[in-house]
């Protein structure tokens, strides 16, 4: 099958990449190298896949439509797994006039140009953020979604929206994918296990926002992975699926565990609670276990170390 990813030289794209070539697919990547974090360590996820005679990196911004259907043009694609956008939710405090180009602009772009080439397969990389202030654990994909708390997780809602009518109308098979607090091995600098332990190596304080007790639903890339590829090989119309390790973690347990495996004692440097962070994410993997297939293997115990051995040989 060819594939487009777009985003594809980004932390999950990256390894979603790497996953499709094992599978013996043809795979486009479409990725802006923009300034969000160092280009370098983008240009340095796609090592690998470059060596791969069936890989074709293509430098372009999904807001330009006239970049993607040139791709689409060239590369004529079996399916799209759209996974550009800004993210980060107090960069969209920011700038969420960049939020809504890229991640809704963007999303509409993909879904035009793919609805006009007659490329009729997609997968959307969404976001738990979705889920907002929701107080009923663990969320679940019918839940109500009328409390978002920040322009990331709206863009990224109108987003799904975008895909749910283009399925509708135009007949398309759409699998949209809810992440929950994804790390590991090319993690962006911006997320909170990547600058905790880059800061606990160097002696400095970590911000740490309220008391430590906000958790989340950490999720190991690799588990990420084996969900996004799955839909590969199955049709449903268009689904939802929460992709997540159905387990939670406090922000203070897991300080504990990055001191455990850096060898390191962090500094605390208590700050106030942001604007546009909710206190708790759980995800219900029901749906993704029966039509996916999807069986996260990695607990965080486990995760963490995989992690931090990768960050001190290639960041550090």
């Amino acid at each position: 099958m060819k594939i487009l990813v777009t985003g594809g030289a980004g932390f999950i794209g990256s390894h979603v990449t790497d996953r499709l070539l094992a599978m013996d697919h043809e795979v486009t990547v479409l990725d802006d190298f923009n300034d969000y974090y160092n280009p370098a360590f983008k240009r340095a996820n796609l090592v690998s896949a470059r060596k791969n005679p069936r890989f074709r990196m293509v430098e372009g911004d999904v807001a330009r439509m006239a970049t993607l259907r040139a791709i689409f043009s060239e590369s004529k694609p079996d399916m799209v797994i759209h996974l550009a956008a800004r993210a980060g939710v107090r960069a969209s405090l920011k700038d969420p006039f960049l939020y809504q180009r890229v991640n809704v602009e963007g999303t509409l772009n993909v879904l035009e140009c793919a609805r006009a080439a007659r490329v009729t397969k997609l997968a959307f990389g969404s976001t738990s953020s979705v889920y907002g202030l929701n107080t009923k654990l663990p969320f679940s994909e019918t839940d109500s979604l009328l409390n978002i708390v920040s322009p990331y997780s709206a863009t990224k809602l109108a987003g799904e929206a975008l895909c749910r009518a283009y399925s509708h109308l135009y007949k398309m098979d759409i699998a949209v994918f809810r992440f929950f607090t994804v790390y590991g091995p090319r993690g962006r600098p911006d997320m909170v296990i990547y600058q905790f332990s880059e800061k606990i190596l160097a002696d400095q304080p970590i911000p740490v926002f309220g008391d430590g007790s906000s958790q989340r639903d950490y999720t190991y890339v690799d588990d990420i992975v084996q969900g996004v590829t799955a839909a590969t090989n199955r049709e449903f119309g268009f689904e939802i699926f929460n992709l997540g390790e159905s387990e939670t973690t406090s922000l203070n347990d897991l300080i504990h565990l990055l001191e455990k495996n850096l060898g390191r004692q962090a500094k605390i440097q208590r700050l106030t609670e942001q604007p546009g962070d909710v206190p708790r994410t759980f995800a219900d993997i029901t749906k993704a276990r029966h039509l996916l297939g999807y069986d996260p293997q990695t607990k965080i115990a486990e995760g963490i170390p995989k992690f931090t051995s990768w960050f001190r040989k290639e960041r550090a």
